[in-house]
This record gives structure tokens, C-alpha cells and sequence, in this order.
């Protein structure tokens, strides 16, 4: 059997397990916007309404949908095979996840200062828990596109290209959670 079979099996393998896993991940999600909606609105304690500013939850909004485009640059340097190409996708997406986080850890703040913490009320725990867990999702791929960066300069081409879709799979996923967190969590309560 040639390795590149062998490889291809390897890669096959590793893309249904982390399907598997992004199921299960899709499962808590879902578990915790139940959650959320159960106990939001509050009956005591600070109304979302009151809380969520548009133009933060509009930045970070910019700043995390793009990356999954910006993350299309580095797709398309994988199937040119340009490792400039590659890096600077990632490098770029990086960034981007980096300015969301910015604005997440922002409004974390804000609301913790103004003494709307995870206890107050049942709306804020299923917040925190919710949007926490997520940004939580964003700092391990952050973590991951540094790994990234360092496997493009070691690994071999073939290697490195499956561990970076791998991860594409990953960030999309982020991406597409938080599309539901901003139909859920942040419009109905913006305007």
C-alpha cells in the first residue's frame, strides 16, 4: 500500500472523528441556547435591552465573519500549493480573531464592572456560560493558528495541508456559532 494511500485513510479517518466531535459540540450549543432562552428575558435584574451596545456586537461581528473569509486566502495558497499564500491567510485570520476576542473581553469587562455578574440573575449565567464558552472556542483556535504557523515551516506539504483543513473545519464552525449567538442572543434585544 503507498503511503499516500496510507495517508489519505489517516486523513479520512482524523476528518470523521473531528466531524464527530463538532457534532457533539453543536449538541452543547444547542443545549445552551435552550438555556438561554428559557431564562432571558429576566424577570429581575437588567434587561438585555439595557445592556448589549450595537456597535461593539457590530465590530466583533466584522471582525469574526471575515476571518473565515481571510481564511479563504489561505484555502486557496493550500491548493496552489503557496506557502506565502497559506501563511498569509492565517496570519491575517489571526489578527481578525484577535480584534473579536478584543471586543468580547470588552464587554465582559463592561458588564463585570457595572456589577452585572455571572450570579445576578439566571439571564446573565446563560449568558456568560453561553458567549464565554465561545470566546472560549475562539482563544483555543487562536492557539491552533499558531500551531499552524510553526507546523507550515516543519511539517511536510501533504501533512500540513491536512491539519490545516482540519482546522478550517474548526474555525468555520466557530464562525457559524456565533451567526446563531448574534440571531439569538444580540439582534432581538439590539433594536
Amino acid at each position: 500500500m503507498s503511503s499516500k494511500l496510507m495517508s489519505e485513510e489517516l486523513f479520512a479517518d482524523k476528518r470523521t472523528g473531528f466531524f464527530i466531535y463538532l457534532f457533539v459540540e453543536a449538541i452543547m450549543f444547542t443545549t445552551l441556547f435552550a438555556t438561554y432562552l428559557i431564562y432571558t428575558p429576566p424577570q429581575t435584574g437588567p434587561h438585555p435591552g439595557e445592556l448589549f451596545e450595537w456597535q461593539t456586537t457590530l465590530l466583533a461581528s466584522i471582525f469574526l465573519i471575515s476571518s473565515s473569509g481571510t481564511l479563504l486566502i489561505s484555502e486557496k495558497g493550500l491548493n496552489e500549493r503557496k506557502m506565502k499564500l497559506i501563511m498569509t491567510g492565517v496570519v491575517i485570520t489571526f489578527l481578525l480573531g484577535a480584534g473579536f476576542m478584543y471586543f468580547e473581553i470588552e464587554e465582559f469587562r463592561k458588564f463585570i464592572t457595572e456589577g452585572h455578574v455571572v450570579s445576578t440573575n439566571n439571564f446573565l449565567s446563560a449568558y456568560y456560560v453561553l458567549v464565554g464558552l465561545h470566546a472560549v472556542h475562539v482563544t483555543f483556535g487562536l492557539g491552533w493558528m499558531i500551531v499552524l504557523l510553526v507546523q507550515g515551516r516543519l511539517l511536510p506539504f501533504n501533512l500540513f495541508k491536512e491539519k490545516h483543513k482540519i482546522f478550517n473545519y474548526y474555525w468555520h464552525f466557530v464562525d457559524a456559532i456565533w451567526i446563531v449567538i448574534l440571531l439569538v442572543v444580540y439582534i432581538p434585544y439590539l433594536f
